[in-house]
């Protein structure tokens, strides 16, 4: 599965597939955190910047800055359920992931091929204790 981010991200969706479940759901859970921050942050700034008189410019510059995060986290989130969905898990399943996750990424930017098959067997550890199938 190719996918084409429109934002600078730290990983790219085939990495994110390789990574364990726990590990996309914990870093799924601490942007969502970061983004309900990043909104109530959003809401003050704006009411700064509506207030009557000239606004201040570092203070739209944050408000214009903050915008881009949000956009890339966002990303982020839609690449790591993209990343879950690859592996079989949906929103809403016992992973603990809501439908609070539904950031669906813009249909042009989302660009797929086909897999043969999705081979979990090169993140075999023999010492885990998992069920092996």
């Amino acid at each position: 599965m190719d996918y084409k981010p429109r934002f600078s991200q730290p990983f790219t969706l085939n990495e994110a597939i390789g990574l364990d479940v726990a590990v996309i759901t914990e870093e799924m859970s601490r942007l969502q955190n970061s983004l309900e921050r990043l909104r109530e942050t959003q809401k003050i700034l704006q009411e700064a910047i509506s207030d009557p008189g000239e606004p201040d410019p570092e203070i739209k510059l944050a408000f214009e800055e903050n915008q881009v995060v949000i956009g890339s986290q966002e990303e982020r989130i839609s690449m790591l359920k993209m990343a879950l969905l690859e592996k079989g898990i949906v929103a809403g399943s016992h992973y603990g992931l809501t439908e609070s996750l539904s950031t669906n990424p813009s249909p042009n930017l989302l660009t797929t091929t086909p897999t043969s098959s999705l081979n979990l067997g090169d993140q075999a550890n023999p010492d885990d204790e998992g069920l092996h199938l």
